[in-house]
C-alpha cells in the first residue's frame, strides 16, 4: 500500500513516514501543498495524509482537487484545528477521516488501517453501493440494472450519499456539501429532495435505502 503524506512541519513528516513505514507502508512526503496536489492527483496512491495549513496551497483547497479527480481517495486529514466547525468544514469537504494534532501515532495508523480495509470504488468516476452505480462523468444512475432519470441536484444528492455509505449525516452537513454554506440554514429543501429521492430509487419490492434517523439526519444503507 503507497501512502503520500502532505505535511509542511519536517518533525511530524518524519515521525508520521517512519511510524507508517514501519507499518509495512511504502511512504512518500510532500512539504507543500502545490507539489502534494500534484503527486496526489498523478501519483499511484492508495491514501493521503493531508495537513490543513499548508505552504503554496492550503489543505482544504489540496482536497477539493483530489476529489474532482480521484473521488473515492482516502483522504485522512491533521489539523491543529480541533473547533466542530473546523472539522465539520474537512468533512463537508470531502475528508475521509479528521485528526487533530497532537495526535497518537497508534490512534493515526489504525485509521490508516480501518479506510484502506475498505473495498475501493472500481474506478475514479463511478460510485455504487445497495445496487445502485452512479457514473459521475456520463452523469447517468442505474440501480439494480434499471436506468433512473435524476434532476442534477438529486444527482448530487445521491452522490453524497453514495461517498458516505453507512454513514449517518446530518441534514446541515448535507445541506452545505450538496446546496453550499450560502444556503438558507432554515430551508427545508434537504426533507423535500431525500422525497423526491426516495420516490426514484424506489423500485418494486426494493424499497429506496435512504433511512431517516430521528434527530439526526439520513444514511444510504447498504445491509439487506
Amino acid at each position: 500500500m503507497r501512502i503520500l503524506v502532505i505535511e509542511d512541519e519536517t518533525a511530524i513528516a518524519d515521525f508520521v513516514q517512519r511510524g507508517l513505514q514501519a507499518e509495512g507502508y511504502a511512504v512518500s512526503v510532500a512539504g507543500d501543498g502545490i507539489e502534494g496536489e500534484q503527486r496526489a492527483l498523478h501519483d499511484d496512491v492508495d491514501l493521503v495524509v493531508l495537513d490543513v495549513m499548508l505552504p503554496g496551497r492550503d489543505g482544504l483547497a489540496v482536497l477539493a482537487s483530489i476529489r474532482r479527480v480521484k473521488p473515492e481517495l482516502p483522504v485522512v486529514m491533521l489539523s491543529a484545528r480541533a473547533a466542530v466547525d473546523d472539522r465539520v468544514a474537512g468533512l463537508d469537504g470531502g475528508a475521509t477521516d479528521y485528526v487533530t494534532k497532537p495526535f497518537s501515532f497508534d490512534e493515526l495508523a489504525a485509521r490508516v488501517r480501518a479506510h484502506l480495509r475498505r473495498p475501493r470504488q472500481r474506478d475514479a468516476t463511478t460510485l455504487s453501493a445497495a445496487g445502485i452505480e452512479l457514473d459521475l462523468l456520463g452523469r447517468t444512475v442505474r440501480r439494480d440494472g434499471v436506468e433512473l432519470r435524476l434532476s442534477a441536484r438529486e444527482f448530487d444528492l445521491l452522490a453524497y450519499f453514495l461517498r458516505h455509505p453507512d454513514q449517518a449525516l446530518s441534514r446541515q452537513q448535507i445541506l452545505s456539501a450538496v446546496w453550499g454554506y450560502d444556503f438558507d440554514p432554515g430551508t427545508n429543501v434537504v426533507e423535500v429532495y431525500i422525497r423526491y429521492l426516495r420516490r426514484k430509487l424506489e423500485l418494486p419490492g426494493r424499497p429506496a435505502p435512504i433511512d431517516t434517523l430521528r434527530s439526526v439526519g439520513y444514511r444510504l444503507t447498504t445491509r439487506p
